[in-house]
C-alpha cells in the first residue's frame, strides 16, 4: 500500500534539519536515513491535526508513541525515534521556531540488554572455508568474510570500502567509521593472503575494463549492499552447518571482539580497533566472554 504524501512544509523542515545535522555533527548516512524515516512517519501520522510536525506538543508525542506500541514497534525502535525527536526539536528551538521542548519530560523506553552473538572459533573456521574459491564471486566472498573477521568491521564499513583503503605493503586498512572518523586496522596474514588472491584473480573479472572505486564488487560491477552481504553470510553459514538464528549481520565483528578478549587483548586497544567512541560500548564484550567461559565450565567441568 502506498504511503500518504508528506505535507510540503514538513518535508522541507525535515530536509533542512537533516542538512544542518550533517553539517554540524557529521552523523553517518545510516543515522540520518533513520531519523528521516522516523520523522516522516510521525509527520504522516499527524496529518489532519493542527499544525505541522514542528508544532507537536507533548501530548501528541505520547499519543504517537502509544500508537506505535500498539502497532508492535520495539522499545529499541521507539528509543531511536525519541533521539530523532530530541535532535529535531532542539534544532527548532535554536532557530526560534519553538519556545519549549516537548521531549523534555519524555523518558526513553527501557531496553533489554542483549549480548552480541559471537560464533566459536571452530564455527568461524567453518564459515570462512565455506565459499567456493574457484569462482570469482566465491573468492570475493572468502575475502570479504576474512577481512571482516580479521579487522572487526561494521557491515557498512565493509561494503563501502574503496580500493584505496588498502595498504598491502604495510598490511593495514584505513576504515572510515561512524561520524566520518578514520582508524587504521592491521590486516593479519590470512586476510592479506585472500585479499591478494581476490585482487589478482577475481576483481579484474568482476570489474571488466571499468575503473571502479569500490574494493568489493558484485556481479554487476557495483559495491554489494548491506542486504546482499547479509544474504551471503546466511547462505555460507547454512553451508557450514551453523544455525542461522545464531548469526547476525555483525556476527563476524562480534566474534572478532570476543575472540580477542578471550585471548587476552587489552580493552582499550579493542576499543580503538572497533572504532567505538566510548569504552562502555566495548565493555559489553567482556560480558560475552564471561558468559562463554561459564558455559565452557558447565559443559566440561566434572562438577559443572
Amino acid at each position: 500500500m502506498a504511503q500518504p504524501a508528506l505535507p510540503d512544509a514538513d518535508a522541507a523542515a525535515i530536509e533542512r534539519f537533516l542538512e544542518a545535522l550533517w553539517a554540524e555533527q557529521g552523523l553517518a548516512r545510516q543515522t540520518l536515513d533513520s531519523y528521516r524515516r522516523d520523522l516522516e512517519g510521525h509527520a504522516r501520522w499527524r496529518q489532519g491535526r493542527d499544525g505541522g510536525l514542528a508544532s507537536s506538543d507533548r501530548a501528541s508525542l505520547f499519543d504517537y508513541l502509544a500508537w506505535r506500541t500498539g502497532q508492535g514497534y520495539s522499545p529499541r525502535s521507539n528509543a531511536r525515534l525519541l533521539s530523532a525527536w530530541r535532535a529535531f526539536f532542539a534544532w527548532c528551538l535554536r532557530r526560534g521556531e519553538r519556545t519549549d521542548d516537548p521531549t523534555a519530560l519524555l523518558l526513553p523506553p527501557r531496553l533489554p540488554r542483549s549480548l552480541p552473538k559471537a560464533l566459536s572459533e571452530s564455527e568461524i573456521d567453518a564459515l570462512l572455508a565455506s565459499p567456493d574459491t574457484g569462482t570469482p564471486l566465491g573468492l570475493r566472498d572468502r575475502a570479504m568474510l576474512e577481512l571482516m573477521y580479521a579487522c572487526g568491521l561494521r557491515v557498512s564499513e565493509l561494503v563501502n570500502l574503496p580500493a584505496t583503503a588498502l595498504n598491502l605493503r604495510q598490511g593495514v586498512l584505513r576504515v572510515t567509521g561512524k561520524g566520518g572518523k578514520e582508524r587504521l586496522v592491521p590486516l593479519g596474514e590470512e586476510a592479506r593472503h585472500w585479499i591478494e588472491r581476490y585482487l589478482a584473480n577475481a576483481r579484474p573479472q568482476l570489474a571488466g575494463k571499468r575503473a571502479l572505486a569500490p574494493l568489493f564488487l558484485s556481479a554487476s560491477g557495483e559495491a554489494p549492499s548491506r542486504q546482499q552481504f547479509w544474504q551471503l553470510v546466511k547462505r555460507h553459514a547454512g553451508a557450514a552447518g551453523i544455525d542461522p538464528v545464531r548469526i547476525s549481520p555483525h556476527g563476524l565483528r562480534h566474534s572478532f571482539a570476543t575472540h580477542l578478549l578471550n585471548r587476552g587483548a587489552d580493552l582499550r586497544a579493542l576499543q580503538m580497533l572497533l572504532g567505538h567512541a566510548s569504552l562502555s560500548t566495548t565493555q559489553i564484550y567482556t560480558l560475552v566472554a564471561r558468559e562463554q567461559l561459564k558455559q565452557l565450565v558447565a559443559r566440561h567441568h566434572p562438577r559443572g
